[in-house]
């Protein structure tokens, strides 16, 4: 699994960012947690989320 940030906001034009990878799901999910308690919230930018292996990060090309 991977942990990502992502844009809170959905904007198109915001990258999706790596943070972790080859983490179980079991301490992915924690981690996740701590992350979007202590660095996110709903007037922050950046949100924490636990996606599979498989998943293709999002860029942004103008």
């Amino acid at each position: 699994m991977k942990i990502i940030c992502k844009d809170n906001f959905n904007r198109e034009s915001e990258n999706d960012n790596l943070i972790c990878e080859n983490v179980s799901e079991y301490y992915g999910n924690m981690i996740v947690d701590i992350l979007n308690e202590k660095l996110s919230g709903d007037h922050s930018s950046d949100y924490y989320e636990l996606v599979d292996n498989d998943y293709e990060l999002y860029r942004w090309e103008p």
